[in-house]
């Protein structure tokens, strides 16, 4: 599942885009001002973002300026303007892609698995932070040196809890990562039961959690101050 944020302040443009764009490999967020769209992306990770550079509280060439100081998500500039000099603009500021308006809707459907496909990086498999050692590519887990056994679904949970490391990950992203077949058999509690089970092994106070954050009405994070 691939997470995009829509940044459009026209309401019937967002909308349309999103039905659209709509698939099972895409999941939208939608904001309308530069403010929502900061808020959005310090409370969950995405993928991808779409934003317009013409909006009502800021300009999405600032903004995308912005996200670069912190952030390497691939990013895809909408605009009215198709003059020479706003396009070099915008890839200045850091924009990946580059698309005016009006557009098809298959043709930024296809720039955006294109740019997906380019700026996926090489997964990550090692992850070293005292007292952590952990292999993904082999399966070799350890705390302070002792070797831990996880089960296959608490090694998923875990990889994106620790590559997604500071950022709060929503209880459906994680359920949608976990379980990618398909949540709907899944049992409610299942991603509570795992994140349980992994704060009982890695956890010196699983009841008081150091790593494995609750971020409550939102989801967990992986904090890691060593």
């Amino acid at each position: 599942m691939n997470y995009i944020m829509i940044l459009e302040d026209d309401e019937e443009l967002a909308f349309g885009m999103e039905m659209a764009l709509k698939d099972k490999d895409f999941s939208f967020t939608v904001c309308s001002t530069v403010k929502d769209a900061a808020a959005a992306l310090k409370s969950q990770t995405f993928d991808l973002l779409l934003l317009d550079v013409n909006l009502p509280d800021g300009s999405g060439f600032a903004f995308c300026q912005d996200i670069r100081r912190e952030s390497k998500v691939p990013i895809i500039l909408l605009t009215a303007r198709d003059m020479e000099l706003d396009i070099v603009r915008g890839l200045e500021c850091g924009a990946d892609d580059y698309i005016t308006k009006p557009f098809s809707t298959m043709v930024l459907r296809a720039r955006i698995r294109a740019l997906l496909r380019r700026i996926s990086p090489k997964q990550e498999s090692e992850y070293m932070q005292e007292p952590f050692r952990f292999s993904f590519s082999t399966m070799e887990f350890y705390k302070d040196g002792k070797a831990i056994e996880l089960s296959r679904t608490e090694q998923k949970i875990l990889y994106l809890l620790v590559f997604n490391q500071g950022k709060i990950l929503t209880r459906e992203r994680l359920l949608a990562w976990v379980w990618e077949d398909g949540t709907e058999y899944v049992e409610d509690n299942a991603l509570s039961v795992g994140i349980r089970r992994l704060r009982d092994k890695l956890e010196e106070k699983p009841s008081n959690p150091q790593y494995i954050k609750t971020i409550y009405g939102k989801g967990y994070m992986w904090e890691n101050a060593k």
